[in-house]
């Protein structure tokens, strides 16, 4: 895992510094190694953290062999090895999965991103053809962000942070994407919080040639459901899972595992432990607190893994949200970021790099919402415009349950999910504060309303990537800590997101395929367990005096940074100790630390 940037432009010696800054500014991300290299018309520059090939031979940015083309890498291409055998006639000088991708290149240009696995953000300068070429992995593990120049530079960087301190650049804040950022929580993987700089969404390529920019998309989530018994799908799943963690097991060091003791952190290790019979797993705890730890311990007894059990005392919140909000480069809402900085912290005390059980809620069907939709679908009101109206009329006088109000008050699953679920300000009350420029994502497939697999599919384009992802991805590097995701191997994943929906969940259960197919790998206490975050709650956090001081510092000071984005009187309506107050607080936070 690394840190990339670059500058395009005539002259481009003269811009060292510049990309000096930049590459300092992502230190974090890379702690091993600086280096930089030039063209007439690029300066590209790389920080290292050394997974693969730790030699000299390893280092970036990487000429090929013909020096015409140069790469950036940051990321990890799962399988080169077998890449490697495919593309043997390229004269490799090292062991690294980076140089596959220049042979690839070569032979393919940019058809190489059909084959391509892995999590990934690259850039490739080809010196004949003056053209840069930048990707980014099909579901967003590793960001990209780019913009253009004051003298009409294309400047590119893993980072915003590092794009501002270029010098080249005079950002503007995009309304959209506070619009997104109220209402969500965070800001869409397909924008950025500056109207001028810009992010490359997940699964699309950039080339930029004669001052041209021109993004496509190379990848799309597979759009239809599959007919299969469960126990065919059983034997896949495992199947599938296995070569997945097999070949995200590979690196010139030790590769650890997070072991939160629920499901899908579970099942991660049970796997490992099928290739590599002494690993390395962590867990972390607040103490005095309701946790998981005890299931994970055992977990890690029965496969007698070196177990390292982390146990903090919750600190001063507000120091905290003040020393880890800098790492998220735009307003970042997601409750459990301290604790994923928490826990990526002691890992890197004892790892580089770790395997975690994300994103197996929006695969296996995990989330208590989707069980919402799937009652809400099986409502006998359901679709049913006669059945809505005299449940309306009823409600005047009874009070009816929560799934007939969420009927009545939304067209279908998707308009509830997406205008409810996660849901911090209504449209209205954004109104009110000041903004009103809604932001529209395309996705890539046209969603069936009332299919609960399309809106697994919508948050793997739309939540994993905006905000999963980007706090996986921030807090990790935050501790120059590498975080791999086996569940988001492309096989699996698709044959996942393609299981018709009664193996995700029924009226009784949640991930089906999941619990299926891993029950004999699970210890007992945990088969018949359910989803649990680290355990926080706002409100019990907005009780601390430090949190209220910091709240008062920056929300009721009508001279604070966030009011030149919102309404001071408004606001006040909004600090009532809950979401709304959180998200409110962290706009300000960024809004200070970016000033």
């Amino acid at each position: 895992m690394c840190g990339i940037a670059g500058i395009i432009s005539p002259k481009a010696r003269n811009y060292s510094e510049n990309l000096q800054k930049m590459t300092h500014s992502i230190a974090h991300r890379g702690p091993d190694s600086e280096h930089h290299e030039f063209y007439e018309n690029a300066a590209l520059g790389h920080r290292r953290l050394s997974i693969i090939d730790l030699s000299e031979t390893g280092k970036q940015p990487m000429f090929s062999n013909t020096k015409n083309e140069c790469i950036v890498l940051n990321g990890e291409i799962y399988g080169y090895q077998d890449l490697k055998k495919k593309y043997a006639d390229y004269p490799y000088r090292g062991t690294s999965d980076t140089e596959v991708i220049l042979a690839m290149y070569q032979e393919k240009g940019k058809e190489l991103l059909n084959e391509l696995p892995g999590m990934f953000a690259f850039a490739i300068w080809n010196e004949e053809k003056q053209e840069l070429f930048c990707a980014r992995d099909r579901f967003g593990e590793k960001p990209l962000y780019y913009a253009t120049g004051k003298n009409g530079e294309f400047v590119f960087a893993s980072e915003i942070k590092a794009i501002l301190a270029s010098g080249l650049i005079v950002p503007k804040i995009n309304n959209e994407a506070l619009y997104h950022f109220l209402q969500y929580g965070y800001v869409s993987a397909y924008q950025s919080i500056y109207s001028n700089i810009f992010a490359l969404p997940p699964a699309h390529f950039l080339v930029y040639s004669n001052g041209n920019i021109s993004i496509e998309r190379y990848y799309s989530i597979p759009k239809n459901d599959i007919q299969i018994s469960l126990s065919d799908a059983k034997e896949e799943f495992v199947h599938l899972l296995k070569n997945a963690v097999q070949k995200q097991l590979i690196a010139d060091v030790e590769v650890g595992s997070f072991l939160s003791g629920g499901l899908d952190s579970s099942t991660i290790v049970a796997m490992v432990n099928e290739f590599k019979p002494k690993q390395t797993t962590i867990s972390f705890g607040y103490s005095g607190e309701h946790s998981e730890l005890k299931f994970a311990e055992k977990i890690a007894q029965k496969y007698e893994t070196n177990h390292i059990e982390i146990h903090e005392n919750r600190g001063n919140i507000a120091v905290e949200l003040l020393k880890v909000s800098p790492f998220f480069d735009e307003p970042f809402a997601d409750m459990s970021y301290i604790p994923q900085f928490k826990i990526c912290e002691a890992a890197a005390r004892h790892l580089k790099v770790v395997l975690a059980g994300d994103v197996g809620d929006e695969l296996f069907g995990g989330y208590q919402f989707y069980t919402i939709e799937n009652q809400m679908k099986n409502h006998f009101s359901y679709n049913n415009m006669l059945y809505k109206f005299g449940l309306k009329q009823f409600g005047k006088f009874r009070e009816t349950s929560y799934i007939t109000k969420e009927i009545i008050g939304h067209q279908n699953i998707l308009d509830f999910h997406q205008n409810k679920v996660r849901n911090y300000f209504l449209p209205r009350e954004m109104a009110e504060l000041g903004i009103s420029s809604k932001y529209h994502q395309e996705y890539s497939f046209a969603a069936n309303p009332d299919s609960l697999n399309d809106i697994m599919r919508t948050d793997l384009e739309k939540y994993v990537p905006g905000n999963m992802l980007v706090k996986s991805d921030r807090m990790a590097m935050a501790n120059s800590l590498e975080v791999r995701t086996p569940f988001l191997d492309q096989d699996f994943a698709e044959f996942c997101v393609q299981l018709p929906e009664n193996l995700k969940l029924d009226s009784e259960n949640d991930k089906i395929i999941l619990r299926e197919s891993m029950r004999n790998y699970w210890t007992e206490t945990i088969r018949n367990r359910h989803k649990q975050g680290f355990g926080s709650s706002v409100e019990n956090w907005f009780e601390e005096k430090s949190l209220m001081e910091l709240s008062d510092d920056l929300l009721k000071n009508k001279h604070s940074k966030i009011f030149e984005f919102v309404d001071f009187h408004q606001t006040q309506k909004f600090l009532g100790k809950d979401k709304k107050h959180w998200n409110l607080l962290q706009l300000a936070l960024w809004a200070n630390n970016n000033s």
